[in-house]
């Protein structure tokens, strides 16, 4: 259509959902966070690590300076050997290496013979870089010379366990993160996912009604936030009916006020007609009988609408109907018609059907359709009844020889007060509005349709499948 706007087809950047929103901006921040809570704790877990490595090495280094296996000798210190070290202690398990070095700079002695680390100049803490490649770096504390001949130790340690070391420990702690992040977004999309379906259920609730249905939406499952917006719809529920009630007691009053006075002038006008001379005094007679008759048709039509439009819990009990038997005496209440207008009328029934609803409201539906079929129906021709099966469930069909409806009306008629144009029997506009009104009532749906066997016509079907249905 010209000027429409298009459809704005949805992405997954930018989903309609509101459940779909919130996780896309939720889920990275989520994210975010555990990434940012992982690094934290690695700078964290490797200060503190770091520090408490070299304050170890710090004790073990004076531990061996002050009472080491140091024998004082006439020339030269003795130094006993240090138990030697593994690969797999010193970059494994992250042992240290304790060097012994004699005032000059010579090894005196060493729990590490294949570690090609000098002696630092500097005392203190350093990292170094080697060309080993089983332990490619360590860290390193040197102490100043001490003692009677000025001996030195320096203490080493992998620099490669301690970064593993760091790295598992705050791998432990990443992977609760880790797995915590979709059991959150999973928690979410639930929670949203209930909340979301509450909602839909309102919606369903609200779709429900009409106006032969205007009952509260129940708050039981209501979201709490949306309670507001809940409670306002009822209040709107509320006074739209007491707004068709009025109606609806208007439409009523203004017809049982009119047949009074209607019924009072048709017995004049019955009183008044053997007095009236022959000649056009008659012909102008019996026009105006004729509008009185349409005018009390219309006042009952319009009681019998506003009855059909009321709430159903103001009706009679519904109960099993043998739709059979009622379309059987619809036929012969209206066989009169038929007789006069030299219309054949024929039924057949091919499957025996009950439903559940009041006998007077589905008669008033038949009646109405096979009124309308009997006075729009040439004289001479023919009206079928027929109640049949179909693949949706069974349903009764009002099939004339009449002139049909033009396609494009076919949903206007059912319209209060509207008359195909050019139609040549009398009518008030009100038949098929009561049918389709009695017809919800009850949960049955009416339509139109032309034949399709290539005559000219019109087919009623009444679908009986949506209401309560037994079939026998």
């Amino acid at each position: 259509m010209k000027g429409a706007v298009p459809e704005e087809v949805p992405r997954w950047y930018r989903p309609r959902s509101l459940r779909g929103q919130i996780v896309l901006w939720l889920a990275p921040w989520i994210l975010a966070g555990a990434v940012v809570a992982g690094g934290a704790f690695w700078a964290s877990y490797s200060a503190l690590i770091h520090t408490f490595m070299q304050y170890q090495m710090e004790i073990l280094a004076r531990s061996h300076l002050a009472g080491g296996p140091v024998r004082a000798g006439p020339a030269e210190a003795a130094v006993e050997p240090l138990p030697l070290l593994s690969r797999t202690n010193i970059v494994e398990w992250g042992a240290f290496v304790v060097q012994v070095w004699s005032a000059d700079g010579l090894l005196l002695a060493t729990s590490g013979p294949d570690i090609g680390v000098p002696l630092q100049a500097a005392p203190g803490h350093q990292r170094l870089r080697t060309s080993d490649a089983w332990a490619p770096g360590w860290r390193v504390y040197s102490t100043p010379a001490a003692g009677q001949h000025l001996h030195r130790v320096q203490v080493l340690q992998s620099e490669q366990f301690l970064q593993e070391e760091v790295a598992v420990r705050t791998l432990y702690a990443i992977v609760p993160l880790a797995l915590l992040v979709p059991a959150l977004l999973f928690t979410l999309w639930r929670v949203v996912g209930r909340a979301s379906r509450s909602l839909r259920t309102v919606a369903d609730e609200v779709a429900q009604r009409n106006d032969r249905s205007l009952g509260a939406i129940p708050m039981g499952r209501v979201p709490e936030e949306i309670v507001p917006l809940v409670g306002s719809f009822n209040a709107l529920l509320e006074r739209l009916d007491e707004a068709f009630a009025a109606q609806r007691r208007f439409v009523q009053d203004a017809a049982h006020e009119l047949r009074t006075p209607m019924a009072a002038m048709a017995l004049q006008m019955e009183n008044l007609q053997p007095l009236l001379p022959e000649g056009e005094a008659r012909q102008q007679f019996a026009q105006l009988d004729a509008g009185m008759r349409r005018a009390r048709h219309l006042i009952g039509q319009l009681l019998r609408l506003s009855r059909q439009e009321a709430p159903a819990s103001m009706g009679l009990a519904a109960e099993p109907v043998d739709i059979t038997a009622l379309l059987r005496e619809s036929v012969g209440q209206l066989m009169p018609l038929a007789d006069q207008r030299r219309i054949e009328v024929g039924f057949s029934g091919a499957c025996a059907v009950r439903v559940d609803a009041v006998a007077s409201d589905l008669r008033s539906v038949f009646d109405n359709l096979l009124d309308n079929a009997l006075r729009y129906t040439p004289e001479g021709g023919s009206v079928e009844v027929r109640l049949h099966p179909l693949a949706g469930g069974p349903v009764v069909d009002i099939v004339d020889t009449g002139p049909g409806i033009p396609p494009e009306l076919l949903e206007r008629v059912f319209d209060r007060f509207f008359r195909v144009p050019g139609a040549a029997a009398d009518g008030s506009g009100l038949g098929l509005a009561i049918t389709r009104a009695a017809a919800l009532r009850h949960g049955l749906r009416v339509e139109l349709r032309a034949r399709d066997d290539g005559l000219g016509g019109l087919v009623a079907r009444v679908h009986l499948a949506h209401a309560g249905v037994s079939q026998g």
